[in-house]
């Protein structure tokens, strides 16, 4: 028993402190390690076998709209990255430089991708020519080099994991519309599959990405009220191209440049899991991205027959569900709490008295709730648990979000909805940049975007009193 309640006191309550119940849950949940490589970190099979999940069903989409996926290098030379002024600016102060290879001096620095566009628009120019090479859709998995200051596991490392889509177009409006078919593409996958409810809109000229005509995102609230940009949708109109000397001949034998988007999603996705949806316990996963969805707990499992009842349950099952049974020493406690701690969905319990009476326990790890399951309708339970649950969760915390989203009308209003209650705060701006600045320089709250849909709250903005001009969410965020 002091081994078990040792187990669940490794995870710091989220109300004693926030950060370090994070770090306990992505540790002792074997998601990741640290590595000998300040600001990296080594991605364990539990955690990469959700990205594994992630990458799969976002893959599937991507290739639904027409995405083709393809490869580049990791090394930019330097003179390739200067081509965009805007772009290597933005991206200066995180870039690594490789300066030599093997024992000889190289004669240009060659950069370890922070992102992809430069090699993009170097590859694109070379294929495309006429009207009829155009769209390009295209996209990598990869990863990327940012030379981070402060950083967290999966939420802000200086490697990580992502994916990021490159395509070309031979007009603004298709560029524009590619750019939001992925930005929906990514919500619809965040909330089907992850269960995370989102705020979509478009961001500010301050904070869109270097080099954009336009970024558009996606916002999740944590639990700790605080906001988490979970994916972005780039419209590059022919900056690049221009730069870059992308051109094509079009239906009236002209040459013009081609318009541009990118957009990506990254292992920080993984983070907004855990904080989403994981509490003191550990994490908790939405049964759709869920590795496992079900471990099979067999109680008394030394007594004739349990083990193989619960492999052959596992066996019945396998078709449908990710499912694996728990056979190690450990006592049915302890399982119970590395089950919690890893979040896997339900377990199902079966032991003599069950076997006896022909049944099977199915337990949930959101609310903890037992069902009695028939062992001849146990699949068709576990079923309708996983979608009550997936449905649930994604309740819970649209909630969550609903109740932490506030209106503020005027800056004494804001200044106490951030201080008291947090999460994002709507409220209308006058578009100024040295306005939107104050704002995060008082009181630490960033512009998280300009909602598509626009509610007037007020004729002036919030901060400097000046005629609004748009609604904007507001908030705290990593």
């Amino acid at each position: 028993m002091a081994k078990e309640k040792k187990l669940v006191e490794a995870i710091t309550p989220m109300s004693e402190d926030f950060a370090q119940w994070y770090t306990d849950v992505v540790v002792k949940a074997e998601l990741i390690s640290y590595s000998n490589v300040k600001g990296c970190m080594i991605i364990r099979p539990r955690g990469y076998a959700i990205w594994e999940n992630i990458q799969k069903e976002l893959d599937r989409r991507f290739k639904e709209t027409g995405v083709e996926n393809v490869y580049l290098p990791m090394l930019i030379p330097e003179s390739l990255l200067q081509k965009e002024k805007d772009h290597v600016e933005g991206f200066a102060p995180e870039v690594a430089w490789v300066t030599q290879g093997g024992q000889e001096e190289l004669t240009e620095r060659l950069c370890i991708r922070p992102t992809s566009e430069t090699l993009f628009c170097d590859h694109v120019k070379d294929i495309v020519h006429s009207y009829r090479d155009l769209p390009l859709v295209y996209n990598q998995w990869c990863s990327v080099l940012r030379w981070e200051k402060t950083t967290r596991p999966f939420l802000r490392s200086a490697e990580f994991l992502w994916q990021e889509g490159h395509t070309f177009h031979a007009t603004a409006e298709e560029a524009e519309e590619r750019t939001r078919q992925m930005l929906n593409v990514y919500a619809d996958f965040c909330e089907e599959i992850l269960a995370i409810p989102l705020v979509k809109g478009k961001k500010t000229d301050k904070e869109k990405f270097a080099g954009a005509e336009a970024t558009y995102t996606i916002e999740a609230l944590m639990h700790d009220c605080k906001a988490l940009q979970s994916g972005t949708s780039h419209n590059f109109g022919s900056g690049f191209a221009e730069a870059f000397g992308i051109e094509y001949t079009n239906k009236e034998n002209k040459l013009v440049p081609v318009y541009e988007t990118s957009w990506g999603l990254s292992t920080r996705i993984i983070g907004a899991i855990i904080m989403v949806h994981g509490d003191d316990s550990g994490l908790v996963l939405p049964p759709r991205i869920a590795p496992v969805q079900t471990m099979i707990i067999p109680i008394q499992q030394k007594k004739a027959g349990v083990l193989d009842k619960a492999y052959e349950i596992m066996d019945e099952l396998k078709a449908e569900f990710s499912v694996k049974v728990d056979a190690s020493d450990k006592s049915p406690g302890w399982k119970f709490s590395e089950q919690e701690i890893q979040g896997i969905p339900t377990r199902i319990e079966i032991g003599p008295k069950d076997i006896a009476n022909n049944q099977a326990v199915i337990v949930r790890r959101d609310t903890r709730e037992k069902i009695v399951a028939p062992l001849d309708q146990l699949a068709d339970t576990l079923r309708t648990v996983l979608e009550d649950m997936q449905k649930d969760m994604y309740d819970k915390a649209k909630k969550h979000l609903m109740e932490n989203t506030h209106i503020a009308h005027d800056w004494d209003e804001f200044n106490d909805l951030l201080e008291t209650k947090q999460g994002f705060i709507r409220a209308m701006w006058c578009g100024d940049q040295a306005c939107e600045e104050a704002i995060k320089e008082e009181n630490g709250a960033t512009t998280r975007c300009m909602p598509f849909v626009q509610t007037k709250h007020s004729d002036v903005c919030v901060h400097c009193g000046k005629p609004a001009k748009v609604e904007v969410y507001f908030g705290k965020a990593y």
